[in-house]
């Protein structure tokens, strides 16, 4: 028994399913069927459609990700940043936001020799009202700088700067300036005011009492800090006790001072 399987255009049977039984059992013989224009031309239609198709899935998938990546590369135009308004934070706030991109001071050694020459330079005047204490703040770290009285670090932050502004005083001889700095209580006001009018107000956080040689005081970080030490306990300079503070104010000169 043959049953046909395709036929061509005119109708005859080009592919037959022979069908024999044998006993209790079939074999089924599949004969090899020579290609027709016809199968041929089908079976080029279907391969073009397959990969028209697959063309365009992937397509689909990969102009997307092109498209993302060209974006990625051309980068927009940059718009530049609106100027921030730092009024609400006030001159404090404002003054350390514009310094974090600046350059932090530079602490110059210790001297080498403690009773070396040093010029006398003034500053302004430093004062504690909470003990008393109000004296003219000199330049350097010498002995001979700070028996004229309290006076700052060289390469430390200046009052009002961003940074750590050191001082150094005597706490039992000369002008004795920091005699009773173990008493300033936390939130007591430190005042500069300076050659050219300018005021500026610390408040103390903490006193702590270090080595003699805790040299890590004089480090500057990007705030506006005020350090003052002196020895301890008194007459003894076997440590350091010394005072951390921040700053709270800074009041520009009266235009009349800054004129002069």
């Amino acid at each position: 028994m043959a049953i046909c399987l395709s036929r061509d255009m005119r109708g005859d049977c080009v592919r037959r399913l022979d069908v024999a039984a044998v006993g209790h059992h079939w074999s089924v013989a599949l004969p090899s069927a020579t290609p027709t224009p016809l199968t041929t031309r089908l079976l080029i239609a279907t391969i073009a459609v397959l990969i028209a198709a697959s063309t365009g899935a992937l397509m689909a998938r990969v102009v997307p990700e092109e498209a993302g990546a060209a974006e990625v590369r051309v980068a927009a135009p940059v718009q530049a940043p609106e100027p921030v308004d730092l009024s609400p934070v006030g001159a404090v706030g404002s003054a350390l936001v514009n310094g974090l991109s600046a350059g932090l001071p530079a602490p110059e050694e210790s001297p080498l020799d403690a009773h070396g020459p040093t010029p006398e330079v003034r500053h302004g005047l430093l004062e504690i009202p909470s003990i008393g204490l109000s004296q003219p703040l000199f330049e350097g770290v010498t002995l001979t700088a700070i028996n004229r009285g309290p006076s700052h670090w060289p390469g430390t932050a200046m009052p009002g700067e961003l940074g750590n502004v050191v001082i150094a005083g005597h706490r039992t001889t000369y002008s004795r300036p920091f005699w009773d700095l173990d008493l300033v209580q936390p939130g007591a006001e430190l005042i500069f005011t300076m050659n050219d009018g300018t005021r500026h107000v610390y408040t103390l956080d903490r006193t702590e009492v270090v080595d003699d040689e805790a040299i890590h005081i004089v480090d500057q970080s990007y705030g506006y800090r005020a350090t003052l030490f002196g020895c301890h306990p008194k007459g003894s300079a076997r440590q350091r006790i010394v005072g951390h503070f921040t700053l709270r104010s800074s009041t520009p000169a009266a235009p009349a001072q800054a004129a002069a």
